[in-house]
């Protein structure tokens, strides 16, 4: 992950709170973060905004090295934390995902943004992305999500968490 200083500003950060361990949350980050871009349109929009990481690549499950369209992966600390970081035309943008275990079978995911949006393109791209609240809807979109699976995974028959 970028040193400190040099991550960009902080933007804003989601949770939500899971029915099921950290093992069982962190397989559904996985699968949820990289379907949200995973589909060709994922990979035509990555590439109309110029994304560093337009395809699929590395090594699967995530892990550092792994990309996926407008994404790669700079920090995966199974069951806590899984940092995807990006940069395109507009913006150099850090996801960072971060699951707390809260005892008894439970777990808070967390998303935090970070996005510097230089010149003039840049500010209009985070009006366009920020200012509409499309980001919120997105993000709360995938934390229900990964919520939804985490939980289905947990309640599985036979399923063990394997650290």
């Amino acid at each position: 992950m970028p040193d400190r200083a040099d991550r960009p500003p902080y933007v804003d950060e989601h949770s939500i709170e899971v029915e099921a361990g950290a093992d069982a949350t962190w397989e559904a980050v996985l699968r949820v973060a990289e379907r949200s871009t995973g589909s060709g349109g994922g990979s035509r929009a990555a590439r109309l905004l110029g994304c560093a990481d337009v395809e699929a690549s590395g090594p699967r499950p995530l892990a550092v090295g792994s990309a996926f369209p407008g994404f790669h992966v700079e920090t995966a600390e199974r069951p806590r934390e899984l940092a995807l970081a990006g940069r395109h035309r507009f913006s150099d943008y850090l996801l960072t995902f971060r699951i707390d275990d809260l005892g008894d079978g439970r777990t808070r995911l967390r998303a935090e943004t970070r996005a510097e949006f230089p010149g003039q393109k840049g500010r209009i791209y985070r009006a366009l992305v920020i200012g509409t609240r499309g980001h919120v809807l997105a993000v709360r979109r995938m934390l229900g999500t990964a919520k939804r699976r985490a939980e289905a995974i947990g309640r599985a028959p036979g399923y063990s968490a394997v650290p």
